[in-house]
């Protein structure tokens, strides 16, 4: 099964609520923060919404 690694690159700052409870949500509390995730449709929608915050790199487990 794939595995997601998932990167804060953007602050929180100036974002909206229902963007910041994504990212906490993921397990993203700081700045360049990384998780890993299993890919699953659910977590690839909450990676579409905060696209432009998180850098995603697909992983072989």
């Amino acid at each position: 099964m794939k595995q997601l690694q998932i990167r804060l690159v953007r602050s929180l700052i100036g974002r909206t609520e229902s963007q910041r409870a994504t990212v906490q949500s993921l397990g993203l509390r700081k700045l360049n923060q990384t998780v890993t995730r299993e890919d699953n449709p659910g977590v690839r929608g909450m990676l579409d919404k905060v696209a432009h915050m998180v850098q995603v790199t697909e992983i072989d487990a």
